[in-house]
This record gives C-alpha cells, structure tokens and sequence, in this order.
C-alpha cells in the first residue's frame, strides 16, 4: 500500500516553500488513501514531495506540517524534536515554556513548566492522538512529581476534539508557589488562566519595573505580575480585574512577596476608566494588559474599538510624561493595526506619544520568522507627553 497523500496547488506549494507549516483546505486538489490523523505526504500536481505532517479533514488547517525530509515520523522522531525544545530553554528557569508548537516544530504541542509540575496542552487532532507518547516522553525527559492537561482551549473545538482538563499522572502539590525574576508566585495549572501563569510576559514584567514611578494603575491585573514587579519602584499601585478568583490569588501573591502598596479593586476595566476620568485623578504609569480581543479576523474591527478606547482613556488620565505600558495578545491584531490604533488614540486626546521600547513575549517563547503568527503578544511602552 502506498503512503497516504496529499496534493496542494501552488499557492499552497508558495506558502510551504517559504517556511510555513500550514496546509489549508483550500489549498488541497487531491486526496490519496488517507485516513483522519494519518501522517501524509505532501506534493506537488507533479508529484515531487514537499513534507510530512498530520492530516485533519475536520480542520480549516486540513495538514500542519511535521518534516520537510522523507523520514520516518515515530516515537524517536518525537522524542528527538522535544529534547531539542528542551535545550533551547534556560534549565534553571523554575518556570517556563518548554515547548511553543510551531516555533519549536511540534505544531498543536504545548509543554510548560511550574517547578516539578508540567502542563501539557495537544491543541490539534495530531497531537492529540500522541497523549500518551507525550506523558511517557514527558515522563522520560523531565521526570516531574506531576502531568496536568489543560486541554480546555476553545481552539481544540476548531479540530473536532473535546474540551477537558485534570491530572493525567501523579500528584499536584495542594500550594505550588515558583520563582519569576526574584518574585513568588501562585500557580493553580489546574484551574488558572492560560496554563496557570502568563509565562509569555515575564520578561515584560521585569521590563515595566524600569519605567515605575508615582501612582501606578494597572488594569486588567489577573494576578498580578506586573503589579508585584513595579511595586518596589511605585508609590501606590490600583490592580484592577473583573475576575474574583484572580485577585484572590493576587492577594496571596501580595503576601508570598510581602508587598503592601498595591491595593485591588474588583470592577469591570472600561466602567473604572469611565469613573477615573469624571474623577479626574492623574497617574504615572498606566499598565494595560487586556484578554484577546480579536477572535477571528472578523472582529477585527470591533476589537480596535475596545483597543482605541481603553487606550485612549489612558492616556487622559497620564499626567504630562507619563509611561503608557499597553498591550495585545490577539494574533490577528498586526504591529501596524496597533500602531494606527495608539496613533488615532493620541490623535483623539491631543496628546504625543513617544515610542520608549516595543517589546513581544519571553525568550522562551521564539518567533519562528516563516510563521509570523508565533508573534502572537505585543508589548509597547510609550511616553504621553
């Protein structure tokens, strides 16, 4: 029997020779003895072979390319693509991502870590269909106390798999507490946003610290990083979220660091904004960190809305010089999107902002230049003059 294969036309042939690992349903004109979350090759209408990856008709992104070689894709194929993940990471960081999909050519594979527990998210059929590889590798490699899944991604959803979350192997520690930049943090992987903690933004954390000053709001707080890294620095921090489960956990990260100049608020963001400006009361460093806005690349433009109206009310309530730390996790929302957005939003205030630092995630998670959508998060400080 021959290997199950799939034949793209050339705008597909382009954007695979170019580096990207997708293959749309669009992009397919033939289909030969293949089976959902078979391996396949891919080629072109003259047969010459382009790569090797999984096959999802389900999908929108029907093959997500694993090899660009004719080897063979097997447990050594995986484990040698996660040890090598591995050693591009900082093997005393307590905390990090491990494994970042497509950039480290695992695409639909999450690993990261909190101490000795690993949180593992399999985000496409694919990989899903290799869980069980992916805890014995896990358990081979890194050897920790715990394996959590958190597969409860509306991604997945897109993919025809169910949404589901607990732990897969061993215990999970009742109170796991890990080290970021000097500073204590909570981690629940079980019940916490993302994976338990936003590991892409530690790095713009530690970065907020060096612009800190005065009165100090930071918006949208969750649990409060950016909040506990500038606090050293401020005079008095407002962390406000709408999540009471987050600024629960704040408080306790408040204690871990014994910080006692941050107070929390429970309120909706764009109501506390609203309020502020009737108020009238300045700040130094506003700190906007919000959820995704843009779901799809429909929402585009109600999600500029929400973008241009928390920053512009921002920048009303930063007293001459301010620093505006502002940012986006949404991948469809471009660099230049939140350029026009932050200059209409200047335009809007009269007030100039001066682009300080421009900043995207954490080193742990690489953008891989031929898939430009790993450059996910974006993180701009600019002074409102």
């Amino acid at each position: 029997m021959s290997r199950p294969q799939i034949t793209i036309n050339r705008h597909g042939q382009d954007r695979i020779e170019q580096g990207h690992p997708w293959v749309f349903k669009s992009d397919i004109t033939h289909v030969q003895n293949t089976s959902t979350g078979a391996i396949v090759d891919i080629t072109t209408p003259k047969g010459r072979f382009l790569g090797r990856g999984y096959f999802n008709p389900a999908s929108q992104i029907t093959v997500r390319l694993l090899t660009r070689r004719k080897e063979e894709v097997d447990r050594d194929f995986f484990r040698t693509r996660l040890c090598k993940a591995i050693a591009r990471r900082n093997p005393a960081a307590p905390s990090t991502r491990l494994v970042f999909g497509e950039a480290d050519f695992l695409p639909g594979l999450i690993i990261d870590r909190y101490g000795d527990a690993i949180v593992l998210q399999t985000l496409t059929l694919g990989m899903d269909r290799l869980k069980e590889t992916w805890i014995e590798l896990i358990e081979e490699q890194l050897h920790p106390k715990a394996i959590i899944e958190r597969n409860d991604v509306a991604v997945r959803e897109k993919e025809g798999l169910l949404l589901q979350k607990g732990i897969l192997k061993g215990n999970l520690p009742d109170n796991l507490v890990v080290n970021q930049n000097g500073y204590s943090f909570r981690v629940d992987p079980l019940e916490g946003q993302k994976t338990g903690l936003y590991l892409d933004q530690e790095e713009n954390h530690l970065a907020a610290n060096r612009y800190a000053r005065g009165r100090v709001l930071d918006l949208f707080c969750y649990q409060g990083g950016f909040s506990i890294h500038s606090a050293s620095q401020a005079d008095e921090i407002i962390a406000v979220d709408s999540s009471e489960s987050s600024l629960k956990i704040l408080g306790e990260n408040l204690a871990l660091n014994q910080i006692q100049n941050v107070h929390t608020l429970g309120a909706n963001v764009f109501d506390y904004l609203r309020s502020c400006q009737n108020q009238g009361e300045p700040f130094d460093m506003i700190l906007l960190d919000p959820p995704p806005f843009v779901s799809s690349r429909k929402a585009i433009q109600s999600a500029t809305r929400g973008y241009k109206e928390i920053n512009l009310r921002a920048m009303k309530l930063l007293k001459p010089g301010g620093i505006l730390v502002t940012c986006s996790c949404s991948q469809n929302f471009t660099q230049d999107m939140f350029y026009e957005m932050l200059l209409s939003a200047s335009k809007d205030t009269y007030r100039e902002i001066q682009l300080l630092e421009k900043r995207g995630a954490a080193s742990d998670h690489p953008v891989l230049f031929s898939f430009p959508e790993s450059a996910y998060l974006q993180c701009w400080i600019v002074r409102v003059i």
